[in-house]
């Protein structure tokens, strides 16, 4: 199943980029379509509500157990990872973590937390980007930490020097190789993709300049109809945001938010810190026009699943780069944010509603409470 996944994406990539195998700008990118939704689509459960508080993330363990995240975005805001237990949301690691507020000092407590993500070895990773309300990084204290499972306790708190997340840095999301000992973030307010190396906690922030990690000005996001615009009437336009790891560990996949372009690098590239800026931007592989997602992630089969934003569905992508719709639900997928996958076969999905914040409607609150983080069978 290896050789015929590496196989499949080999031959496709020289198919999309016959012209110029390295090009990360190429005008003419394929443009995919998306299939019918299949007859026998998935059924949405639902497996979390919260009727109060914003939630982005969300991240299942090998025996089910269940986590999520809020950000410290709007004013209403209280804990910012939770276990969900009883289908109740209770503070993680503890309540000390959980219990920051402005002017304190948050290098040891949660700030703005934006992803968690489960790994292979038992280990719960959280982003904490620290941008309260998407703004600047807060007194230096944005951190990646990791969590045990087995103990609920933290393992290891990974920080940044100043040349690698800056006060204008937002890391977005993660992805974590123990195979090699490196972990991928992703930048989506500059852009760029932030390397970590597991193991000694070296960092370095990559492709920042890169076209692939910036969000087409072209395009007109439009998840509600129309296109989306912030306060002062200006267009949302959030950089590289999703991010993913093939199942082999050999590619990152990534993408800006507010378009539709798909890029990959290969991860030893991506390793070695020793590989220039030129090299890395000329191994950036358009790999065409899907549709625009926020997270997304891949099976162990190669699968990648997209939320499509601007028609509240997902969508999955095989590693022929066929797309197909597998679920569709205008009343329940507002702004699916986040997935993770669990080792039962379902995908847990948290939905955002960002669409509906205070930021795009003159100040006042759009949403259709609660948010719901749902699972389907894939």
């Amino acid at each position: 199943m290896k050789l015929t996944y590496l196989t499949a994406i080999a031959m496709l990539v020289t198919l999309f980029t016959a012209c110029n195998n390295n090009s990360s700008t190429k005008a003419d990118a394929q443009e995919n379509t998306i299939e019918q939704v299949a007859e026998q689509k998935p059924i949405l459960e639902e497996v979390f509500a919260d009727s109060t508080y914003q939630l982005t993330g969300v991240a299942v363990a090998k025996d089910n157990r269940v986590f999520v995240n809020y950000p410290y975005w709007l004013d209403s805001h209280s804990y910012s990872v939770v276990e969900v237990k009883d289908g109740k949301p209770v503070p993680y690691p503890d309540a000390e973590w959980n219990s920051f507020k402005k002017g304190e000092d948050g290098q040891n407590k949660f700030v703005c937390v934006q992803a968690v993500v489960t790994d292979d070895k038992g280990f719960l990773w959280v982003v904490d980007a620290a941008g309260i309300g998407l703004g600047k990084v807060y007194q230096h204290s944005s951190k990646v930490v990791k969590i045990n499972l087995a103990t609920n306790k933290i393992e290891k708190i990974y920080r940044f020097p100043e040349n690698v997340v800056r006060e204008d840095v937002y890391i977005n999301d993660i992805r974590v190789d123990n195979e090699n000992g490196f972990a991928y973030l992703s930048n989506s307010n500059t852009g760029g993709i932030i390397v970590l190396n597991i193991n000694t906690g070296e960092s370095r922030l990559v492709l920042a300049n890169s076209p692939s990690v910036k969000s087409d000005p072209n395009y007109h996001f439009s998840p509600l109809g129309t296109e989306l615009k912030k306060g002062d009437g200006s267009s949302l336009k959030v950089n590289s945001d999703g991010i993913a790891l093939t199942p082999d560990n050999q590619y990152v996949y990534y993408k800006p938010l507010t378009d539709n372009r798909l890029y990959r690098i290969k991860t030893d590239l991506l390793r070695d810190f020793k590989t220039t800026e030129t090299v890395l931007n000329k191994s950036v592989e358009d790999l065409g026009k899907f549709v625009t997602t926020d997270g997304m992630i891949f099976d162990k089969k190669g699968n990648l699943y997209f939320g499509d934003l601007e028609q509240n569905s997902i969508v999955k992508i095989t590693p022929d780069l066929k797309m197909q719709t597998i679920v569709k639900d205008d009343e329940q997928l507002i702004w699916p944010d986040s997935y993770s996958i669990s080792e039962d076969g379902y995908l847990y999905i948290s939905n955002s509603q960002i669409q509906l914040m205070p930021w795009f409607h003159e100040g006042v609150v759009q949403f259709k409470k609660p948010f719901k983080v749902l699972r389907i069978k894939i």
